[in-house]
């Protein structure tokens, strides 16, 4: 009889190897992206969150398929942990019709409302409105659903981050506001833009709770999401969440990051990635052998060919479709 894995800080082998494989899921499409990018297939910039993955699996861990997210514009790796389709994904970064968005949105503009994914945008600090609202509404029908309002930590130097979150603590609302501390808002440092040392210490004004954690440990990251999950369902209102992280790519593919040095960026791979950290740790654990290792990369591989072969076959929008589902006040 097999010896059956033992856990790993208090969470199922099923389940890490779970976490595990969903960030490699969303690595790998951002590699494959990037690859799009460069033979003309894909339209429009593209931001990815390569070196983040731990945060966006960690949190839509804690989360039932009904609850809500609100992204931004580096979305993909909150879509992924939510549910949503890599084929459809694929679809909709290389402009065809059977994208979430017809072809007409481009990465910036995911959404399915099917798993609770409200949308991703490139408008700097929209989430927080967003998520507000689908907590009040959660709210006034009398679910216990629970809403995250993902941002960066350039976002929140915005007004709205405030405003918000004041609304949001005065009325007890079930949200969380996710910062996603990458250091950078473009290419300005968060040092030269964030006051506070830890964007985490803008919740006590606000009598919330505010919490930092290693957003590279997705354990960490889950667990300090249920917890704020739990808050939000029992009523006690929001939690401001920081997950402090990094990107190894620029704000978008096209960013050459004059702003840091390639040895940086090598460093800061070798010491912070997320998916071998915790590959490592589930390999001396014995729960992630080499031969369960390649079964995990062979199939997350044949689940990327078979969505971009969906994609690259999904025909390009019709010319009359240019004006379709455009509203104007």
């Amino acid at each position: 009889m097999a010896r059956k894995p033992k856990a790993a800080n208090d969470l199922p082998a099923e389940t890490l190897l779970h976490l595990f494989t969903e960030m490699l899921r969303i690595r790998r499409f951002e590699e494959t992206a990037i690859y799009h990018s460069t033979t003309g297939d894909l339209y429009g910039a593209l931001h990815v969150c390569i070196g983040e993955e731990a945060t966006p699996v960690g949190v839509c861990h804690a989360l039932r398929r009904d609850d809500f997210i609100v992204s931004t514009h580096r979305g993909h790796g909150h879509c992924l942990a939510k549910g949503a389709r890599m084929d459809r994904m694929f679809a909709e970064l290389f402009g065809r019709r059977d994208g979430y968005c017809a072809g007409k949105g481009g990465s910036q503009h995911i959404a399915d409302f099917s798993i609770g994914m409200l949308g991703a945008n490139g408008i700097v600090g929209s989430s927080y409105g967003i998520a507000a609202g689908a907590a009040l509404m959660a709210r006034r029908r009398g679910t216990d659903q629970v809403a995250v309002a993902f941002f960066g930590d350039g976002a929140a130097s915005r007004g709205t981050f405030h405003e918000v979150m004041n609304m949001a603590a005065l009325w007890k609302l079930p949200v969380i506001f996710l910062c996603e501390h990458n250091e950078y808002a473009q290419w300005v440092p968060a040092r030269e833009n964030i006051a506070a040392a830890d964007i985490a210490a803008f919740a006590a004004p606000y009598g919330v709770p505010g919490v930092t954690v290693d957003g590279n440990d997705v354990r960490a990251v889950y667990h300090a999401t249920a917890a704020a999950v739990a808050r939000a369902r029992a009523g006690d209102g929001p939690t401001l969440l920081e997950c402090k992280t990094q990107r190894y790519y620029g704000h978008t593919t096209s960013d050459m990051q004059v702003y840091r040095t390639r040895d940086e960026v090598k460093a800061l791979r070798e010491r912070t990635d997320p998916i071998d950290h915790l590959g490592r740790q589930l390999a001396q654990a014995g729960i992630l052998t080499p031969a369960h290792r390649a079964a995990i990369d062979a199939a997350v591989e044949g689940e990327i060919k078979q969505a971009v072969a969906f994609a690259l076959a999904s025909p390009f929008p019709d010319a009359d479709a240019l004006a379709r589902d455009v509203t104007a006040a």
